[in-house]
């Protein structure tokens, strides 16, 4: 997401001209929601200490704060604020939240386990399983390969600029977007860069995955992501929107459209969910099951495949963060040997980190229920915590 459907949303409102699309909304009020018997954050040692720094930025005015913090004295979860302010209902560590782009984390791990069953072959050109109706439309998609769409290498421009696909979204906010009506939005624009030279983060990337995915195995790709990698998790409180039904305790989603202070609920503004490229809802427990799974314990897939998913891209300048297949390397602002692993997610009205910090043998994720990907006061009030949280974690 980025500040241009900021500005279009802002103008629609000034005029009035923004309506509500034909669907029904999928995120209704926010029910309480029950925490595991089984959580004991209030044993942790380091739990009040966690606490004082969630309080003291929903104080500074982000709406709502879930976070499940993993170190060398166990688990804490926490929460801070509200997840749905006209309720006055109260975040819960138990709250579903938007991960937003950590879903594209979820699609590398499947992409990987259809690369062992030999289904996908991570060089396999996208020619290989799309029709030329959509690889001679996109620039460099007749030149690119599987490998190249999960570590956004292929230079392809990304959808999420495209100011026709905001209008798009806020036309009709909530409608079910299939991945030939988004790629459209690309057709023809130019790529930044050559196919291989460079790095750049394209959601489009993700999209074309879906659907090299889908012709590969000739089925859904939700299907395949709910068999092979949220069943084995027992991921029962995650959900891929729009393929799954949303449960009633979803926390709702904000952001200070006019940036004065006022906060707007734009939980309903579908950005192109369930294509790969966003679109899971989960619980904090959920994410840090999904994330030590695959990289501290080890059990989604095979160490060949986990290597090649961290055969990280050179770092671009100005960048504190550097892409593998489906997952980054974060964090690289800070001293060499703190860096993170998993991914961020960003949305129009949420924001989520998931990361595992392997020299620490610690865990980190969290879940705000507000948008951060675009200019606001609140923003800098996120990276601010962003940066403390882990501050406080590792000890620094």
């Amino acid at each position: 997401m980025n500040n241009r459907l900021i500005n279009i949303l802002f103008i629609f409102l000034v005029f009035g001209l923004l309506w509500t699309g034909c669907k029904e909304d999928q995120i209704k009020p926010t029910t309480n929601c029950n925490i595991p018997a089984w959580d004991n954050s209030s044993e942790h040692l380091d739990g009040s200490d966690f606490q004082k720094v969630i309080d003291e930025y929903t104080a500074k005015g982000l709406p709502g704060i879930s976070i499940l913090i993993r170190n060398e004295n166990g688990v804490w979860a926490g929460s801070s604020g509200m997840a749905d302010i006209d309720e006055k209902v109260e975040m819960l560590p138990c709250h579903v939240s938007k991960i937003a782009s950590v879903t594209k984390s979820y699609i590398g791990v499947l992409s990987m386990m259809l690369v062992e069953e030999e289904v996908l072959n991570l060089d396999d050109p996208l020619t290989k399983w799309l029709d030329d109706e959509y690889t001679s439309k996109v620039k460099n998609a007749d030149q690119a390969t599987f490998r190249q769409l999960l570590n956004h290498s292929t230079g392809i421009a990304d959808v999420i600029d495209d100011n026709n696909f905001y209008l798009a979204v806020l036309n009709n906010p909530s409608r079910f977007w299939e991945p030939q009506d988004l790629l459209k939005f690309v057709y023809g624009d130019a790529a930044s860069f050559d196919v291989g030279t460079s790095t750049e983060y394209s959601n489009t990337n993700l999209l074309l995955a879906i659907m090299v995915i889908e012709s590969a195995t000739g089925r859904p790709h939700e299907e395949l992501l709910r068999e092979k990698v949220l069943n084995p998790l027992n991921a029962d409180n995650t959900y891929y929107h729009w393929h799954d039904k949303l449960p009633d305790f979803v926390a709702q989603g904000y952001f200070d459209l006019y940036n004065n202070g006022t906060i707007l609920n734009i939980s309903n503004y579908n950005t192109g969910s369930g294509n790969g490229y966003g679109g899971i809802y989960a619980t904090v427990y959920e994410m840090q099951n999904f994330i030590e799974s695959l990289l501290r314990d080890k059990t989604l897939i095979s160490q060949a495949s986990l290597d090649e998913m961290l055969d990280f891209q050179p770092l671009v300048e100005g960048k504190d963060r550097t892409l593998g297949l489906g997952i980054m390397k974060d964090f690289l602002n800070r001293p060499e040997d703190e860096f993170g692993i998993g991914h961020r997610g960003r949305d129009l009205g949420y924001t989520a980190d998931c990361f595992y910090f392997p020299n620490q043998d610690a865990t980190l994720v969290y879940m705000i229920n507000y948008g951060t990907d675009a200019k606001s006061e609140l923003r800098e009030v996120f990276y601010e915590f962003r940066g403390k949280i882990v501050d406080e974690l590792i000890g620094d």
